[in-house]
Formats: C-alpha cells, structure tokens, sequence
C-alpha cells in the first residue's frame, strides 16, 4: 500500500530545513540538533524517535513556533513559521494542563472561542463531534477532576483536533500513562486518524510505539540531534505486536539507534 507522502509529486506540507536548535543553561550553550532536515506530507504520521536528550522536544517546539533556530527554517504551506499559530497544536504529555473549572466542553470549546472564528453555537457543535470521536460524549459535562489520566488524553487530543490544525503535534502524549491504557490510547490515535486524515508529528523514544503509530520515522542521534536514517514503518499496526518480523523490526531500529556507530554519529 502506498503511504500518504507518496500519493502525489505535490510539495511537502512541512519541511525542515537544516534546523540547529541550541538553548542556554547556566554554564553553556547547549546544542540540541545539528542541521536536521525533514520533509512531512500530507496526512503522514510522521514519528521523531530517539534516545532522551537528543532533542526532540525542542524541534516539536521550533516547528510550533516557540523555539527559533540558530540555522535553518521550518516552512508550513509554503511560508516560513516564524510563531506559535493556530495551524499548529501541540498536546503535550501533561493533561492537567485542562483548566479544572471547565467542563469536558468547555474545555474543548475554548481555543475555539478564543480565535473567534466560529460562533458559540458552531463550537459547541464542532466540539461535541470531537468529543463524540475520541468516545467521551457521555462525559461531556465532567470535569477533569472526575477523569482517569487516559480520558483526560482522549479531551486534549479532541481539543487539538477540533481546531483543524494543518498539523498535530505530540509530544510523548502517553509516556505517562499505565501500559494498557498507553496501548488504548495508541489504537484510538489510530482510529481517528483513519477517519479524519489529519497530518501528525509524533515525538516518542519508545521503539514498539514509534513502529505502530507511525508509517514514517526519523531515527536522531544523541545530542545534538541528527538524522540518522529514516524508516518507513507503514507495514505494522496494533496486530503486529509480539510478531517475530516486528520485533526483529524493532531489533533493527535498536541498533541503528544504539549500535557500534553511535559514539562517532554523536561527535
């Protein structure tokens, strides 16, 4: 099967052009990534895989606007991302990030308001259809505190997919979660993306995570970040985990990671 990114000779969607990120601490300039250039069409999910550190996090973060890089560009549709911008959502791994005195709705319906592009009659319309896509539309009256971590996932993510973004971007969203319920999760990003087609950037160090969300991963190399290699991953699903092909997969992905080149790829 063909995977999205190869469906037409249309431009990238997004593309990241040799991006150096670095950040301040008190006694230096760290390098985070080093020339990482990425291209992301549509409908990809497209999965940043790597060892902590490696600088992930910060390169969600540069193409979300929040982190400028020191070389390179991001470039969205076209036109440089020079911020933070409605075309771009972020849900990062803490869920008790939801305002605690909105309902469930309100939640949703909030950054829907805020941009003042629909009434509040089409928010609550278009919220309450996310909320019924990630199966919480019994709970739409809760509060977060009535909420399992699991189902306070499931709101962020119909918050973020209420806004229409050009692109979703993850940020370790179920690291924090119990295994079963980081693997409920997992099938439920994938059911609505299966619905609604949407373009995901998905950051993760978890190799089995990494294999079934994605059909696209880019492997980086200890800090500072680079491109090791990229690997398409569109042939696994939920059902393939524990096979032996997926786990000599996921063997394979673990060397290239962890392998005998890694010291001479992080110099």
């Amino acid at each position: 099967m063909q995977h999205p990114g190869q469906m037409t000779a249309a431009a990238p969607l997004l593309s990241v052009e040799n991006v150096t990120l670095e950040y301040a601490t008190p006694q230096r300039v760290v390098r985070a990534t080093h020339r990482i250039s990425l291209d992301l069409f549509e409908a990809d999910r497209f999965v940043l895989l790597g060892p902590s550190g490696c600088g992930k996090s910060t390169l969600l973060k540069a193409i979300a606007g929040f982190v400028q890089p020191v070389e390179g560009r991001v470039v969205l549709d076209g036109k440089p991302v020079a911020g933070p911008g409605p075309d771009r959502i972020v849900v990062f791994q803490e869920f008790d990030q939801l305002p605690p005195w909105k309902t469930v709705l309100g939640n949703v319906m909030f950054p829907l308001r805020a941009a003042r592009r629909l009434s509040r009659a089409e928010a609550r319309d278009r919220a309450l259809h996310y909320i019924e896509r990630v199966g919480l539309g019994a709970f739409a009256e809760a509060y977060p505190h009535q909420l399992s971590g699991g189902m306070k996932s499931r709101v962020a993510i119909a918050r973020a997919l209420a806004m229409q973004p050009r692109v979703l971007l993850m940020d370790e969203p179920f690291a924090a979660l119990d295994a079963l319920t980081r693997r409920r999760m997992q099938q439920e990003l994938l059911e609505l993306w299966d619905e609604a087609r949407f373009t995901l950037l998905f950051v993760t160090h978890s190799i089995e995570e990494a294999l079934v969300v994605g059909n696209r991963i880019a492997l980086l190399s200890p800090r500072p970040g680079r491109v090791r290699a990229e690997i398409n991953s569109h042939a696994w699903d939920m059902q393939s985990l524990g096979g032996a092909d997926f786990q000599a997969a996921a063997q394979r992905i673990d060397h290239l990671l962890f392998g005998p080149g890694d010291a001479e790829a992080a110099a």
